[in-house]
Formats: structure tokens, sequence, C-alpha cells
């Protein structure tokens, strides 16, 4: 499953070195430099770099570039350094990044496996595009059901695939079998001496067979490093070789069929039961990254990247089961619009590489500052791996810029604006948290004001007021109080607060602090990897010893209306976009779970 995205670069990775818009001449010494240059960039990114070390930076098991950055967060004490912001900055620029790799993914995938019927016969050409948006759309309707059940599927089909693979590659490396020489790295040398910049641009193409290399550290959480190690050694590798083997070797024997390498490989009479299998091996890769931006999305929501959006779990009993309806929507959009503009998964080629990469250079340089800032780790230890992890993520990064103009920009305008919009949205809040404070008064002068003055009315039952900061009185309960001059007799200032930890254990939820005169402070912990939920809240609180229920309880949040002409120091326009995103956010009451009959609202002007 981790490896579905990986898993089927078969389809097209070969073919656009030597069939696409920048293909290379069919010559014995490029076949041979092009194969070693798979066979390496497997051997070292995958396998050395993402396999054998990256996954050692996991953030209490759990990994991906989020969990990569809190890991930073949270081992960093001096946090306003400028090396602290750049490595902020790297992270949610390689996040943005992920963004544009998960739309990319479904698209190429499935359209590159759809692309078969066009070997089998000619007269399948007109149904290729209808076909592969038509099976797009059934996938992102799928999601709404949740992944628990069909993931009980996806183990077998791969393996079936994986093992379909590798046995078409061993019957063309036996006609061919000196394409096994393909594994010395002189011919990628001689391939780029005798190419020179043509050879650069190829290695664009190359970097197609080691797409999903960050799923696999991504997905880590959900199914361990030692399961990902071993499937990954005992069948992925071999299978990946063997086939690109096969396809170097059929490209030796019979140049012509340099068009789709791939499904050259397949018996005519097998080829319509390979589409199909190659289908839905390319829905279990867009299943996963599907359900990787789910998560990445979810992080950033825990984090304070992005507003609060409507996430429903699938799943009672599986962690991390999740589905997002407006993001699911906007992906299936985006997958259908990339379909019909570019039409064929060889121009979509030159937009997937380059997100990819970038990615992949901003990982290394982010865990050469856990290994060796966190870590301890020497100089000398560190930096020749560092060094040869960045090698060839920034050659193939270099590479990858020469596409831009071919489909490269869409990428990079796709993580340009998701960037704004995380960056907005993490700086307003910053703002109107500082709005905030300076609008608040400290919890002690509050209850000494209600000793000195005439004690206020206290009516039965408990009132919760919810509150972003963990500190001073609520502005919500200053309001309350200025117009009602009442209280109820239990009052509790809750405030849910994000951890740079994937899991925080029910056992260390909650913070309770006895503030006297009925008043209770709870400062509630959730890991970035978790949904907050104000019912489990209360259920803690009984067990602290406080007398409420969700029935008898009533619960006071804000709703601020954001005016941009104050003196906070951000541009006008972005002060409208965080309004903007701010008004359009989740409604707090059903986010945090919290029945919407026993809410209370009350506005405020906030300017920024």
């Amino acid at each position: 499953m981790v490896y579905g995205d990986i898993g089927t670069s078969p389809l097209y990775a070969v073919r656009e070195c030597f069939h696409g818009q920048h293909a290379i001449a069919l010559l014995p010494g490029n076949i041979m430099g092009v194969l070693s240059l798979i066979v390496w960039s497997l051997l070292i990114v995958v396998s050395l770099k993402y396999v054998m070390f990256i996954m050692r930076a996991d953030n209490k098991g759990e990994g991906g570039i989020f969990a990569l950055l809190a890991l930073v967060k949270a081992g960093t004490k001096d946090k306003s350094g400028r090396g602290y912001a750049v490595l902020v900055t790297l992270g949610i620029f390689g996040a943005a990044l992920l963004y544009g790799d998960g739309i990319i993914t479904p698209a190429i995938s499935v359209l590159s496996a759809m692309e078969g019927l066009d070997v089998a016969t000619d007269k399948a050409a007109p149904f290729i595009l209808p076909g592969t948006c038509l099976i797009l759309i059934l996938l992102f309707r799928m999601q709404k059901h949740g992944t628990e059940k069909i993931g009980k599927v996806f183990g077998p089909l791969m393996i079936l695939w994986f093992t379909v693979i590798a046995a078409l590659g061993v019957v063309a490396i036996i006609d061919r079998p000196e394409i096994l020489a393909s594994v010395n790295p002189i011919h990628a040398y001689r391939f780029f001496v005798e190419n020179q910049m043509h050879g650069m641009v190829v290695l664009g193409s190359v970097v197609l067979c080691i797409t999903g290399g960050e799923a696999l550290y991504a997905d880590m959480g959900h199914f361990g490093p030692r399961a990902i190690r071993l499937s990954w050694y005992v069948m992925v590798l071999p299978s990946l070789l063997l086939n690109y083997f096969g396809q170097g070797a059929l490209l030796l024997a019979q140049p012509d069929k340099a068009f789709n390498p791939f499904y050259a490989l397949v018996p005519h009479a097998m080829l319509y039961p390979m589409v199909a299998l190659s289908t839905m091996a390319t829905v279990i890769a867009s299943q996963a990254m599907i359900s990787g931006v789910y998560s990445l999305t979810q992080q950033a929501v825990q984090l304070g990247y992005c507003p609060r959006i409507h996430i429903v779990n699938t799943s009672a009993e599986t962690k991390g089961q999740i589905y997002l309806p407006g993001v699911n929507n906007a992906m299936m959009v985006a997958c259908l619009g990339l379909v019909l503009a570019f039409k064929s998964s060889s121009n979509l080629a030159g937009a997937y590489g380059i997100a990819v990469t970038a990615t992949m250079g901003i990982t290394s340089i982010i865990y050469f500052y856990v290994v060796h800032t966190l870590w301890r780790w020497s100089y000398w230890k560190t930096i020749p791996l560092i060094v040869l992890f960045l090698v060839f993520d920034v050659t193939y990064l270099s590479a990858n810029m020469l596409k831009i103009l071919d489909g490269g920009w869409f990428t990079l305008t796709v993580a340009g604006l998701i960037m704004l919009a995380i960056v907005t949205w993490r700086d307003g809040k910053q703002a109107l948290g500082a709005r905030y404070a300076a609008m608040g008064l400290p919890i002690t002068l509050f209850l000494d004001s209600l000793v000195a003055s005439d004690r206020p009315l206290r009516t039965p039952g408990a009132a919760v007021f919810m509150s972003v900061s963990s500190t001073g009185t609520p502005i919500t309960l200053l309001h309350h109080y200025k117009h009602n001059k009442m209280l109820h007799e239990l009052i509790i200032l809750l405030s849910v607060t994000s951890t740079e930890l994937p899991f925080v254990p029910r056992s260390s939820r909650l913070e309770v602090t006895s503030l006297g005169h009925g008043f209770f402070r709870i400062i509630a912990r959730y890991g970035f990897m978790q949904t907050p939920s104000v019912p489990e809240i209360m259920e803690l609180a009984r067990a602290h010893g406080l007398d409420v229920t969700m029935e008898s309880t009533s619960f006071y949040l804000g709703r601020e209306t954001l005016l941009t002409g104050g003196q906070a120091e951000m541009a006008g326009w972005r002060k409208s976009l965080f309004a903007y995103m701010s008004r359009n956010a989740w409604n707090a009451t059903t986010f945090f779970g919290i029945p919407p009959g026993r809410v209370v609202e009350l506005g405020a002007q906030v300017e920024l």
C-alpha cells in the first residue's frame, strides 16, 4: 500500500526518457545509461536515504514533513533566530509542494494506466480521457466511505502487481541479459559525457522512478518502519529493478517499442487484463496520496497553519481514518482539470518531477538540522551523508527546473498559492492573538473585582468559556458579565492547544487548575494527528472532580468580525485574505463536537 506511487512508476518513467517531449536517441549506450541512472536512483535515494536514514527521524512513530518540522519546533529553544525561521519556511513550502504532488499523482497514474488501451487497439483512443475522468470521479466519490474496508484488499492486489511486473521483466531479461551490466555506474557517467545538457534534461524524466519516496516516510506512522523496510527490500525493490531491466532489454531488442515499453512487455492476449490490473494499482497509488493529503491537512489545522475545516472520522476503531469533504472535492476538480488540460501522461510528466525533487531537497536540509543539532551527531558523521543526499536532490531539481514551461509551472503555482495561504493564516492568527492579549484582563484582577464589588448573581449549572489563550480572562467572559451581570455557579475557562507530538494519551490530556470562587481553568492538549473533542474533555473533567455534563452545561464561544484598518504589521491584502479565510473556517461548534443547542455565541469586532 505504501509503495503504490513508486510501484506504478514503471508505467511511464522509461517511456518518458525515450519517447517523451525531451526523448533521447535510442542508442545502446543511452539505454544502458538511463537504466544505470534508474538503478542507482532507487538504491541511493530510496534504499539508502529514505528507508535506511530518513525514517529514523520519526516523531513518536509518525513521519512526514510536518512531523519532521514539529520535531524541529519541539527541540529548538530559541525560536527567534533566522536559521529557525528559514527551516520553518522551508518545511511549509515542502508541505505545499506535497499538495501539488497529491493532485498530480492520481491524474498521471490513472491516465498512464488507461493509455494501455491504445496499445491494444487504436480504436480505444477516444475512450482514454473519458474513462480516466470516470475512474477519478468514482475514486473521489468513494472517499466518504473510508478506506478501512477497501484497504484489506489493497495489500494482496499490490503483491499481485509486483509479482506480475517482475515476471514480465524476467522474460525480457532472458532474451537480452547484457542489460544487467547497466548496474555499473560507469554507464551513467558515460551517458552524461556523451549527451551533456540533453542528458540533464532526460534526468528530469529519470526522477519519475523515485516518486513516492516521501510517501513511504509520511505513512510510517500507519504501518511502522519495520514493515516498510521489509516490504521494500524483499518485494518492492527487486520487482521494480527486474521490470526496469526488462524494459531496457526490450528496447535493446526492439527500439520501435519506445512509445510504451511497459505494455510492450505484456503478451498481446494479456493486454486487457494488464490494463485492468494497472488501473487498480494506480487507484491504490492515488488512494495513498489522497489519504496523505488528508493527514497533511489535519496536521496543518492542529499546528495552526490552516483554518478549521470539516473533518469526518470514518472509523471508530482504526486510527487515522479521516475524510475531508472540502479538500476531497477540490482535489477532484483539480485532477479532472489536469487530465482535460494536459490530455496525456507525457504532458503531465513535466509537472510531476519538480514537486518531488524540491520536497526531497527540503527534507534533506531539515534532516541535517535534526541529526546534528538535536541528536548531536558530529560534523564528520553528518556532512558526508547529507552531501551525498543533496548531490542527488539538487541534480534532480536542476534537471526538472528545465521543464518549468512544460508543466512545472503548475506545481510551483499550486505550491506558491498554498504557501501564501498557510503563512497568511499563521501570521494573522499571531496578530489576532496579540490584539486579544492587549484587550484582555489578568484573571486575578477579574476575580478580585468580583470580590470587591457586590457579589454577582450566581445561577445553577456550569458554563464553559472557550479561549485560544491559556492565560488571562477570555473576552467572551468579559462581554457576558458586562451585559448580563450574572455568572454560573461553575465557570470553566477552556483552552484547546496543539503539541509538537503526534498523539497525546488521554491520561495526559487535561491540566485542571482551581482559580477559586467556582472558577477552573482547563488546558486540553492534543497531538497534531488528533482531532479535539469537547465531549471527551468534559468526560475527563468529571474524572478530575468537576460536576459537569454536556446536557447541563452552556458553552460560550466568540465570533469575531475582523476589520483590516488596524496597526498589525501585515499588508492590507493579506489582512483581507485572512479575514476571508476566518469567515469561511468550519464553525467551532461542529469542529469541537459541541451540541448546537448548548452553544451561545458572542460577537465582537476586532481591528487588525
